[in-house]
């Protein structure tokens, strides 16, 4: 792997996923800073927390949005790698230097790369998240089921060169959702629309 290749697509990426769309449009709506709403995350699940339910599907539409343009302008780009892409996108949302490294956990920006590699893959992805969240109204277990799911559709669906950066988001989706595993395994883990 030629990494002198591959930084373009590591800096684009990342660039594109570090946009805060959600900060942006609560403020820009006037509905406040969203790091002091709530858990003070900056993805659609805590826009939603505001009230204000069409920013919350704007946030998940655009922060979906450029993980799938990372992988796209990645794909075009001289040396550079889809997968790698995606990844740095998910990074920079997760860790934006605009925001000293507190961003969100990736779930959207997840679905976007997995559908900019492969619709099969971003369409099993898309299927578990809104399976899991028809199911239980729980927003942090459908994003981590939908995260799992992405290596594993994208090694059974014929796409293995993906699988490492898909694996690798899928363990830090893990990760920056440890206190919602917690709270999941005691059982106070919040539904959608509870306080």
């Amino acid at each position: 792997m030629d990494l002198t290749a591959l930084l373009p697509t590591l800096v684009v990426g990342y660039l594109l996923g570090s946009i805060p769309f959600g900060i942006i449009l609560t403020r820009l709506f006037g509905a406040g800073d969203l790091r002091s709403i709530g858990s003070g995350n900056i993805g659609a699940t805590n826009v939603l927390r505001t009230g204000r339910k069409g920013l919350a599907l704007a946030t998940l539409l655009l922060d979906l949005a450029k993980g799938y343009v990372a992988v796209q302008v990645a794909a075009n780009l001289p040396g550079g790698d889809p997968a790698i892409g995606g990844l740095a996108a998910v990074i920079g949302h997760c860790f934006p230097v605009w925001l000293k490294f507190r961003g969100g956990k990736g779930v959207a920006t997840l679905m976007g790369v997995s559908l900019g590699l492969a619709w099969g893959i971003g369409g099993l992805y898309a299927g578990v998240w809104i399976a899991v969240l028809a199911l239980t109204r729980i927003s942090s277990l459908s994003g981590i089921c939908a995260a799992v799911a992405a290596p594993v559709a994208s090694y059974v669906l014929g796409w293995p060169e993906h699988v490492p950066a898909l694996a690798f988001l899928a363990l830090l989706v893990l990760w920056l959702h440890r206190t919602n595993i917690k709270r999941l395994i005691a059982g106070t883990e919040p539904k959608i629309g509870q306080k």
